[in-house]
């Protein structure tokens, strides 16, 4: 009896040090791990159950501003069986060994189970699709929207080739879409390119990347993004106006009303940053465009504001508020900090 309540006993001990030992692995890793180089998967492997959810950061900056943690955190905390995928054209051998200190956001992300971080290779992206010749012979150098534009043929070649939904870093997830094959309406008649979401190697995805070599001209604004967008639904369907909050279908794809991520227009973009007498409930909506490129830094959210898109954080993304979100000091100090004064 005696003998049996000692091997209880030492087996109880093993299973607690090996249960504290695992939790020091994953303590550490919200100072210094990266999913991507944990998982054995690679890219290919985290996205070929074609239910992924991806993000894109096409400028060399490695730490995201808190709006961009916030996206990625929603998107999965809303699907949280599926890998939420962000690549960072930054990331590297040398940035995936950077500490929690230098990198706060990305180390936050990192530590969040279905979410991987992996670098933005371009080149290899672009192999085996219509973008490769003419990423081949573009010029970066004299393209004045070269972020965007790259961003605007990342999305369709990582979508084409291994499906799943697409969101801009400036879209906070509220509800699940139940969509397979989509594209987001921000307007009557007109797509966005900030939300969309298609099964691998969807026909669609493929004419737009021929499209998008063809009448290559990126000194139009949105011309190879929703306005690429816009012109192949119109080759695709018979576009007609939205009746009441009800999405139109086309073939083998759904166009979605503007309500599901557009409930507030680009022209209204501040009221995201006002004090709301009540909150909206967003109950049409699957989730929300916060139109950053609009903003361009004028508005910032501050704890204690008490504006819509603080208590969207609060909500949708708790840990990049607690932990990312500076308060109203820590706001004006860095509003003042070198070349801002």
């Amino acid at each position: 009896m005696l003998k049996g309540l000692q091997l209880s006993l030492w087996v109880f001990f093993l299973l607690a040090c090996g249960f504290l030992y695992l939790l020091t692995l994953k303590s550490s890793c919200l100072f210094s791990c990266l999913p991507t180089y944990q998982s054995q998967q690679g890219l290919e492997g985290v996205l070929r159950h074609h239910h992924s959810i991806v993000f894109l950061e096409t400028s060399e900056r490695m730490e995201p501003p808190p709006l961009v943690s916030c996206a990625v955190e929603s998107a999965a905390r809303i699907y949280p069986e599926q890998p939420v995928v962000f690549l960072l054209k930054a990331l590297n051998d040398s940035t995936q060994r950077s500490t929690n200190a230098t990198y706060p956001a990305v180390s936050l992300l990192s530590a969040i189970d279905n979410v991987f971080l992996f670098p933005l290779d371009m080149r290899r992206l672009f192999e085996d699709t219509p973008l490769f010749s003419w990423y081949t012979r573009v010029n970066i150098s004299a393209e004045s929207n070269w972020l965007h534009v790259s961003s605007d043929a990342s999305r369709l070649a990582i979508i084409w080739k291994y499906g799943g939904i697409y969101m801009d870093t400036d879209v906070i997830s509220i509800r699940p879409i139940p969509e397979d094959n989509f594209l987001a309406a921000q307007g009557s008649r007109d797509s966005s390119n900030g939300v969309f979401g298609f099964l691998p190697h969807h026909p669609f995805l493929w004419a737009c990347m021929e499209n998008f070599v063809e009448h290559y001209n990126s000194d139009i604004w949105g011309n190879q993004g929703p306005l690429l967008m816009t012109r192949m639904l119109r080759v695709w369907c018979k576009l007609r106006d939205f009746q009441e909050v009800s999405d139109l279908r086309c073939l083998n794809l759904s166009f979605l009303h503007p309500q599901r991520f557009y409930p507030i227009s680009y022209s209204q973009w501040r009221r995201y940053y006002e004090v709301w007498d009540t909150d909206p409930s967003f109950k049409d909506s699957y989730a929300l465009h916060l139109w950053n490129y609009m903003n361009r830094g004028r508005k910032v959210m501050v704890k204690g504001s008490n504006t819509l898109v603080e208590n969207l954080y609060r909500k949708h993304c708790p840990r990049t508020y607690r932990d990312l979100v500076p308060g109203p000091k820590e706001s004006v100090t860095r509003a003042l900090g070198p070349g801002n004064q």
